[in-house]
Order: C-alpha cells, then sequence, then structure tokens
C-alpha cells in the first residue's frame, strides 16, 4: 500500500512539473500566511505582561497596531496561496482529464467491450473530481495547517521546553492513531469509487435501455435495482465518514488531554515564578490553537487517503496499454487501391476461443466481396481486422502489401468508410454527423454525399435542412434514416474500402429498392466488403465468401455456389423458400454490386 502511495504521490508531482514556478510561490504564501496566524498568542503574551501587569501603554498601542497589519499580512498572503495553489492544481487536473480520455478513447476495442461503460465514464469523471479536490483543496490546508503546528510547537519549546516535553509526549500516539485510520480510510476509499462506479453504470444502462424498459414495464424493477445499489454506496459512504469522524474527534481528545494537564503543571510553575503569567497564557494559547489545525491535518489526511484510492484507480487505466496503436517509425500510407489480404488469421476475444481460425482470403482492388454465414460465425470480426480494429493473434492482415501492424492508424483509418449494422450518430446536426471528421467540408460535397445515400430530399425537405439537430444518438430520426447518414458519411470521406456490416438491415424493401443505384455508384472504383444476413442483398457481388465457425468454408460466385449445393445454397434455400429452386444463373446486372432480390 506504501509503495502505491508513493507511486501516486510522484505521479502527482510529474504532472505539477509544468507549473512549478505558482506552486513554490504558492508554498512560500502558505509559510507566511502560517507565520502570521502563529503570532498573536505571542502578542498576547506581551499584553498580559507588559501591559496588564508593568502598565506600559506604549507598548498596548505597537501592539495594537501590530495585531491589524498581521491580520491584514495574513489575509493577503492567505489569498495569494489559495490563488495560485487553486490555480496550479486545476491546470493538473485538467491536463490529466484531458489525458486520461483521449487514453480511453485510444483503448482497443476488446478492451472497451470487456469493461462497463458507466465504470469507465466513472474514472474520468468522479475519481477525476475527487482528486480534484485534494489537489486543489485538502493538499493546501494540509500544507498551511502542518507548518502552522510546527510553528506553535517551536513556540512552545521557546516558551518553556519542560511543558512542551510534556505536551510532545502525546504526540506519537496521535501519530499512531492517525495512521492506523488512514489506512482504513484508503481502503474504504476504493470501495465508495467502487460502488459510485457501479451506480453510475446502473444508470447509464437504464437510460440507455428505456425503450427496452418501458416496453416490458419494468420501470419499478429498475428503481428498486438503483434503490439498492444507491443503499450499498451510501453505507461505504457511511463506512468512511465514521472513521474520519473517529478519527478527528479521537486526536481532539488527545489534546484536550494534554492541555490539562500542561494547565496543572503550567499553573504550578506560575506559583513557583518559574513561568509569567504571560507565559503560561501564550503556552495555553498555542496549546489550544493546537487543536484546530491538527484536527484539520487528521480530517486531511483521511481525505487524502480517499483521493490517492481515485488516482489508484486513474492511474491503473492510465497504465492499461493501448492493444492497438501505431509503431515507432509508423509507415504513412498513400492513397490505397484497396486489394486486401488475410494469410491464416486467428483470432480470440478469449484464450483459445477462437473466433476466426485459419482465414485465408485474398480481396483484389475494387472487387465487391460478401462475407456470409449464420450469426456468430466471425463476419463482422473479420471486416473489423480491415481497420485494424483488433489484431490476429497469429496471421496477419495486409492492405496494398503493408502489414497492418507497421502503417500508421490514422492515414489507414481516413481511407476506409464503415457502414455499421447500428449507425450510431452524435449529439449535432444533420450535417455534422454526415461530415463527421471532416472539418473543412463544403455545403455541396455533403449534399452529394445525401444524393447519393438517398437522403438529400429528405434532408431538403425539413425547415432547418442539413443544421436539423438530430437528438441523442439520433433519436429524432427513423432507423432507415439513421442508417443512411450513415451510408453518406462513409461515402464523403471518398474511401478506397468501404465496408457495409448489415447497411440495409434497417431498410424496408421498398427503400432498399431505392436506394441500389445510389449504392452501385458508391462502390465503383472501390474494394467493398458486404457483410450481409439476407443474402439476397448480395447475389451480384463478385464473390461470396461464406464462413462457419470462423473459417472459409465456399467462396464462389451466387451461380457458382447454388450449383454446388454446399452451405451457402442451404441457406439461401432456407430464406426464400422454394421460390427461387431452379435458379443458378448468375443475376443480370453490374456484377460486383449487391442486388435486391424478389
Amino acid at each position: 500500500m506504501n509503495t502505491l502511495q508513493n507511486g501516486v504521490y510522484a505521479r502527482l508531482l510529474y504532472w505539477a512539473r509544468p507549473y512549478a514556478k505558482r506552486i513554490v510561490l504558492a508554498v512560500i504564501c502558505m509559510i507566511l500566511a502560517s507565520v502570521c496566524g502563529i503570532l498573536p498568542p505571542w502578542i498576547l503574551k506581551n499584553v498580559v505582561d507588559e501591559v496588564l501587569i508593568g502598565k506600559d501603554l506604549a507598548v498596548l498601542n505597537m501592539l495594537a497596531v501590530a495585531m491589524v497589519v498581521l491580520y491584514f499580512l495574513k489575509a493577503l498572503f492567505t489569498f495569494g496561496q489559495r490563488y495560485l495553489m487553486t490555480w496550479a492544481g486545476q491546470r493538473v487536473i485538467l491536463d490529466l482529464r484531458v489525458r486520461l480520455y483521449d487514453h480511453v478513447q485510444r483503448m482497443s476495442l476488446r478492451y472497451i467491450n470487456g469493461r462497463r461503460v458507466g465504470e469507465l465514464i466513472s474514472r474520468v469523471t468522479n475519481d477525476v473530481n475527487v482528486l480534484q479536490d485534494v489537489v486543489t483543496r485538502v493538499a493546501v490546508e494540509l500544507v498551511v495547517q502542518c507548518v502552522t503546528v510546527v510553528g506553535m510547537l517551536g513556540f512552545l519549546v521557546y516558551i518553556n521546553w519542560k511543558l512542551a516535553l510534556v505536551a510532545l509526549a502525546v504526540m506519537p500516539g496521535a501519530a499512531l492513531l492517525i495512521n492506523v485510520t488512514s489506512k482504513k480510510l484508503r481502503k474504504v476509499g476504493h470501495e465508495i469509487q467502487e460502488q459510485v462506479a457501479n451506480l453510475a453504470s446502473l444508470a447509464q444502462q437504464a437510460i440507455a435501455s428505456l425503450r427496452i424498459v418501458h416496453a416490458f414495464a419494468t420501470e419499478d424493477q429498475e428503481l428498486e435495482r438503483f434503490r439498492i445499489q444507491n443503499n450499498i454506496n451510501f453505507r461505504a459512504l457511511m463506512r468512511g465518514t465514521r472513521l474520519d469522524a473517529a478519527l478527528g474527534g479521537a486526536v481532539e481528545v488527545v489534546v484536550v488531554i494534554a492541555l490539562s494537564i500542561i494547565l496543572w503543571l503550567g499553573g504550578r510553575f506560575v506559583v513557583e515564578g518559574a513561568l509569567t503569567p504571560g507565559e503560561l497564557i501564550a503556552f495555553l494559547g498555542y496549546l489550544g490553537l493546537l487543536v484546530h489545525p491538527i484536527r484539520i491535518v487528521a480530517r486531511s489526511i483521511g481525505k487524502i487517503q480517499q483521493g490517492l484510492a481515485s488516482g489508484d484507480r486513474i492511474f491503473s487505466l492510465l497504465d492499461s496499454p493501448s492493444e492497438i496503436a501505431s509503431p515507432r517509425n509508423a509507415v504513412t500510407l498513400p492513397r490505397l487501391s484497396g486489394e486486401i489480404r488475410f494469410q491464416n488469421v486467428h483470432f480470440a476475444y478469449e484464450s483459445e476461443q477462437w473466433v476466426l481460425s485459419g482465414v485465408d482470403l485474398h480481396v483484389r482492388a475494387g472487387e465487391t466481396v460478401a462475407i456470409v454465414g449464420v450469426t456468430g460465425s466471425g463476419k463482422s470480426t473479420l471486416a473489423d481486422m480491415v481497420p485494424r480494429f483488433f489484431d490476429p493473434q497469429i496471421g496477419g492482415v495486409s492492405v496494398d502489401g503493408y502489414d497492418l501492424r507497421d502503417v500508421d492508424l490514422h492515414s489507414l483509418r481516413r481511407q476506409i468508410g464503415i457502414v455499421p449494422q447500428d449507425p450510431v450518430l452524435l449529439k449535432g446536426s444533420i450535417g455534422f454527423n454526415i461530415g463527421y471528421g471532416l472539418p473543412e467540408v463544403r455545403s455541396e460535397q455533403l449534399e452529394e454525399a445525401a444524393r447519393i445515400a438517398g437522403i438529400h430530399e429528405f434532408i431538403a425537405s425539413l425547415p432547418r435542412g442539413y443544421l436539423t439537430e438530430v437528438g441523442e444518438r439520433g433519436v429524432t430520426l427513423s432507423g432507415g434514416q439513421r442508417q443512411r447518414i450513415a451510408i453518406a458519411r462513409a461515402i464523403i470521406r471518398d474511401p478506397a474500402i468501404l465496408i457495409l456490416d448489415e447497411a440495409t438491415s434497417s431498410l424496408d424493401a421498398a427503400v432498399e429498392v431505392q436506394i441500389q443505384s445510389a449504392m452501385q455508384k458508391a462502390t465503383e472504383e472501390r474494394t467493398s466488403l458486404v457483410i450481409a444476413h439476407r443474402l439476397s442483398t448480395v447475389r451480384g457481388a463478385d464473390r461470396i465468401v461464406v464462413l462457419q465457425e470462423g473459417a472459409v468454408i465456399e467462396e464462389g460466385t451466387h451461380g457458382e455456389l447454388m450449383r454446388c449445393g454446399g452451405v451457402y445454397n442451404g441457406l439461401y434455400r432456407l430464406q426464400l423458400g422454394h421460390a427461387e429452386e431452379a435458379e443458378t444463373e448468375e443475376p443480370e446486372g453490374r456484377k460486383g454490386v449487391p442486388t435486391t432480390g424478389g
């Protein structure tokens, strides 16, 4: 645990290095503010000894002015340390939050898919917020109060070292108490942040699935799940609160015991003439004032332990390597022709559970290849290898002869257009979604891409046209409209390779017929991978590849596969019944373009 603590401390200091000058100035202001807060009891000592007993009014005038000046300077230095430290702390947290967000975006899909979205969101938001409070407020309080404690202890020793030794005798007990409790607070801090992540994940899941919740009338069930998780979170928070409160109270009791002993001994010293009344009052004043900074130090240590628990979670995420990244000295790809080769590709999400097993496939430049098979046969996973969303554990994938592991990811993915089965639209306008990733796209390009996708007329009919907001995840549009916007988004990039993953799955037969000519234009002079369940939509592909249990078992044209009477023939007949039993010929139309069956 101490190693983890030291690691988090060291890494926070590393992130603070660019702002070292402001932090140093803030620390100087902290020290000066603490010194100003330490001096009042000493002034009180002189008031008693020099004014009340010595009857010196000149000293009274001087001390009154000194008190005003002292607190003015304290206010000035307190403002300086708070402003400077908050500025530096906020910059550290800003940098850390941006780095964390960037790292999460660049993590492999396999890592992201294996985590709860709510947990990742919690680390980017809640954990960073907890750490922010530690860096910008709690750490400042800790430094200020520690300096105050050290200064007051120095004055105690100066006034009477014997009484100071008695006061210091209770310090080891207080330190041991703080150490034991802080370890428990660190553990509870981990639990609190974990439960907050669970709560966020549950809420995110319920809201994202609101349609299903309404459809199955499970609002009360989801509410009960949320209530249970809230109670778990509440109990974890209260455990931390109990420990924190107990620590502060226990330390205060220890200090008060010391104060009582000092009062008894100090009174005897004054009676014996070994201590002046002013010195005793100053000593008791310092000892009494020690209660507040020690209590804040104890509380700050508890808060810091919880903050370091958040730091552990943040840095553990930052330390998770991105499995997919551009290598050093990566090859920047020129304009691709689109030739794709899969060579002995094996891939598994879980160890040895192969989703793809020994796939060998050559897709020629400009060729349209349909990939078909039953659900779970590995179709989408195979296509995801092309933009390098995943790397095979065995074998390799190359484009135009370049091994994808050697190329710059940006230069690769900019030349690939993808239309997913579930089209995801971002909050923003229709035009923003079509031109996503192309900040300088022109309106003419937007309209041309929309025409190809068969969506321009609909967009033009809207009051705000391409400026129309689509809402969160495109909820204001129908499934077919979202799909066609996704098609336009892929086309506008002028990709060398086009991947259509069930691109027409949300379109009814009438709409599908309407956009066939548009899709024909979109696939011209491009390599196209078409993933389909509805086999009638891929009859015109240059080649059809049949996957079964992650392996290529058949490939050929529609007519060839129908004549051989294999798996494809069986799937096709199963989908279309016996309406086309006699069909063995290639469908008319441009070879290489998916066409619609009857």
